[in-house]
Formats: C-alpha cells, structure tokens, sequence
C-alpha cells in the first residue's frame, strides 16, 4: 500500500511537473521579454482562447491572478542573487515575463531524484516476483513429483522407509529455506521503499501554509468548492460520494443538475464496451444542438457500427446495405467516408481484415469516439472537457514550488506588501498553452494587469488603457491621448471587455 501510495504522488508530482501553464500573468516563448506596452485596439490585447467585445456597462471579469507590476517589482531593491534562487526577475520580484529557471531546474532535480529511488524499487519488486515465482514453482513441481513417487511405490497406507523419511525431511527443509528466503528478500523490499517515502518527504515540500492566504476559505468560498468537488464526482460517475459530500457539507444539489452527468456516464461505460446503441440514441435526440456547434458525433457513430457489421462478414451484408440509409444526412459532409464504407462491401467474402480497408478495423477509433462523445455532450451540456477541480489542482502542483520559494525570500529579505493581495501573484508563473482560457491586458502607462476594479478603457483614438491611468491623465474637462496628439473628453472612453 506503501508503494502505491509512493507510486501515484510520483505520477502526479511528473504530470503536474510537465504540464506548463499560466497563473496569473504570461510570457512569450523563448524566454523573450514581454512587451507590456499595448496602445493600440488591434494590438492592446493578446487574443488567447477568447475574443474581446466592446460594451459599456459594469466591470469584465479579470483573470484569477494578476501579475505584480513594476512599481512592486522595484521594492525589492538589489536581492537579485536570493530572488534568481528562487526563480525571480532582477528586481527580486519577477519581472514580468520572466521564466524561473532556477526554480525549475530545482523542481526537476528533485524529481529525478524521486524518480530514481523509485525506480530502485519497481526493479526489486520485479525481481522479486520473478523469484518468487519461479521459486514457488520449483518447489510445487518437486513436491509433485516426490507424492507422486511415493504413492506408486508404496500405496497411501504403507509404512515409509527410512530413505523415504530422510527425502521428507529434506523437502521440508527445501521448503523452509526457501520460504524464509523470500521472507528476507521481502523485507528488503520494505526497506526500498521507506526510502521512497523519505525522499518525497525530503524533496518536496509538504508544509505549504506558508503561502495560504487568510480566510481564503470563508462560507461562500467554501460552498464553491464543495460544488466544485461535487460536479467532479458526477463527472466520474461517483455518484454515491457526490451525494455523502452533499449531506455532510449541507449542501442542496438540484436533481436535474444530476441526471444528465448519469446519463453521460451511462453511455461512456457502453462506448468503454463496444456498445454503440445508447450512444446512438442520445445523438439522434440531439441531433439538432449537434448540427449547431459542427459535431460530426453521429456519423462516427452510425460508421462505427456499419464497421461493426461489416466484421460479420457476408452474414451481415444485408443488414449492411439496409444500415447504410442511415447515411443520408451526412452525404453532403461525408462524401468520401461514406464511399470508402461502401467500397469496402465488395471485401466481404474475403474479410476486411484481409483488404485494402484493413483501416476501418483500427482500434484506436474506439478510443476517439469516447472522448468526442465527451467533448460534444459537456458542449451541449455548457461544461468545459476536463474537470475544474483536476485543472485546478494540476495547476497548484506546478505553480507551488516557485510560489513558496518567493515567499521564502520575501521573509528573509523582510520585503512587506509585496504579496498582500488576494488576485495577484509577485512573480508569473508559465503553465502552459493548455490553461490560456481568456485574454490578458497590461496597461502601457501603469505596466499594470488590468482587473475588476481597473478595467481597460478604449479612447476615442482607438488606444486603450486602464481606468486608473485614465483618471490621472485627464486635466479638467480634457483628455489628451498619451499616444497620439488628440484631445477628447474622458466621458467619451469605453470600456472594453476580452
């Protein structure tokens, strides 16, 4: 149980090690230095996954976590050599864009050397099973053999010989040595993977209140989790600890907010068989919200089980012809697959497996049609694919180490109010293309990550900046554009939304 244990937090800590995405703010590729003017509408924002609008009206929702900005940056004064430590820019605070190398070349040193004691132990624990084995089988074809000796010899009810006594004995002594053998070699085992067990402990951290925020977790805080934690127990199907966390968190869950999660699961675990029908239903009852967002999740559907009868060799010919009518609708978009099923009737007699469409029979497709069928369902459904609390949680495990180290130097450099806000870290930390949900917009006067309370504002220009730059910009009545010569009335700016 020990190893397991060992085994899975190894897996997540190099999963969550290689995924790269980004927390707060971002940075370009190859260490380049983010630009953090954008003046203009066409270039002020960095369209990454989302689009903007332009409305007026309240504030826009701001990322999660804002960068630190320059004037934060510069309270750390000349600490470079103990911010480089800990993956910071040259002011000690992470200058905006900056990678942390140090603090990932540490994090992937510790990782190796998890990863090599661990290895250690899957090597004994292979080792060891092969012993085991070939050394219990040694003993049960000897034993065998010595019972089957001394019944033809003697019968069940005969006296034993001495020379037989003595071979007895030896097998029972054969057995216990071999037993105690193992017994040792097993506690060697143990020994292997306290020492996995110290490393983790001694390589990565494990006391991280140190950069808990007070009263992060109040009522509403914590009922969002215990929602979160339920939606993802849905997810999985786990619909019994879904509904215990419910009752112990007090927390009311609408039945209709289930039932569609029972559904979906439902059909996944008849796809994870091999079982199209329930999946086919559920698309032609869909079909319409389907043909709406582009999902050609039926036809794969329908192709998948023509394939399926196409295995059934000439048996299934007929039935075949019959179910091609089910391609009607998707001719127009699926010209060429559907002839290439049709072309693959005339291989019937000698299989397919045996012909030039050998393709169709791949399994992979198997695998592809449960992850469309999850795509589609969650876009219909107005879910994102993956759960939020297992992208929160990869996205802890990257960002932890960087942020505890920089807390670490904080403290010892006596650096106050650098981190003192909820929606904002002091330095960037990269997670990766994979977690750019939504556009990001630093404003070219303020070198500041707009927010809720700072949104961007467009001119009458076309150039954009943040409210904050706005207010102490204008002079009066007038406004003059920092970028351009023309003057205008603040009233006249509009806020902008990504």
């Amino acid at each position: 149980m020990h190893l397991m244990l060992c085994h899975c937090i190894w897996n997540e800590k190099v999963r969550s090690g290689r995924t790269r995405s980004s927390v707060g703010s971002r940075e370009n590729k190859n260490n380049r230095p983010r630009r953090r003017g954008y003046p203009n509408v066409a270039s002020g924002a960095r369209r990454r996954g989302a689009g903007w609008s332009e409305r007026t009206g309240a504030a826009a929702s701001a990322p999660a976590a804002s960068a630190a900005s320059a004037s934060r940056a510069a309270r750390l004064g000349d600490e470079e050599q103990d911010a480089a430590s800990a993956g910071l820019g040259p002011n000690g605070c992470g200058h905006p864009g900056a990678e942390e190398p140090s603090a990932a070349a540490s994090g992937m040193d510790q990782c190796v050397t998890v990863e090599r004691e661990l290895e250690k132990v899957l090597h004994k624990f292979s080792g060891y099973g092969q012993l085991c084995e070939r050394g219990l089988e040694e003993l049960i074809d000897y034993t065998g053999g010595l019972k089957h000796e001394i019944l033809q010899s003697h019968g069940q009810d005969a006296e034993l010989s001495g020379t037989l006594s003595l071979v007895l004995t030896q097998c029972c002594k054969r057995i216990k040595d071999t037993v105690q053998k193992l017994a040792s070699d097993h506690k060697d085992i143990h020994s292997s993977v306290s020492r996995v067990g110290k490393a983790i402990d001694k390589n990565f951290d494990s006391d991280i209140s140190s950069v808990g925020i007070d009263g992060c977790w109040q009522a509403d805080s914590q009922r969002l989790l215990n929602e979160v934690m339920v939606e993802h127990f849905f997810r999985q199907g786990m619909l019994d600890v879904a509904e215990e966390l419910c009752q112990e968190s007090g927390l009311s869950v609408d039945p209709s907010q289930k039932e569609p999660f029972v559904e979906l699961n439902r059909i996944l675990e008849a796809l994870k068989v091999r079982v199209l029908r329930p999946a086919l239903e559920w698309a032609v009852s869909n079909r319409e919200m389907l043909i709406a967002q582009n999902s050609s999740l039926e036809f794969k559907l329908h192709r998948l089980y023509f394939i399926s009868l196409l295995m059934g060799g000439t048996t299934n010919q007929r039935e075949a012809l019959q179910y091609a009518k089910n391609f009607q609708p998707f001719a127009l978009n699926h010209q060429k697959d559907i002839q290439v099923l049709m072309g693959s009737l005339v291989y019937l007699r000698q299989g397919i497996e045996n012909s030039p469409y050998v393709h169709l029979l791949d399994a992979n497709q198997w695998a592809d049609i449960c992850d469309i069928f999850t795509r589609d369902a969650c876009a219909l459904l107005g879910l994102s694919v993956e759960s939020p609390l297992s992208v929160s949680f990869s996205a802890g495990c990257v960002a932890l180490p960087a942020l505890i180290n920089i807390k670490a130097v904080i403290e010892q450099r006596q650096c106050t109010g650098v981190w003192n806000q909820k929606d904002e870290l002091p330095i960037e930390v990269d997670l990766g293309k994979k977690c750019w949900y939504h556009s990001i917009f630093a404003c070219p006067i303020l070198r500041q990550q707009t927010t809720d309370n700072n949104p961007p504002m467009k001119l009458v220009c076309g150039h954009i900046i943040s409210r904050d730059a706005l207010n102490k910009m204008f002079n009066g009545s007038k406004l003059k554009c920092p970028y351009c010569p023309m003057e205008q009335s603040p009233g006249d700016a509009k806020q902008i939304f990504f």
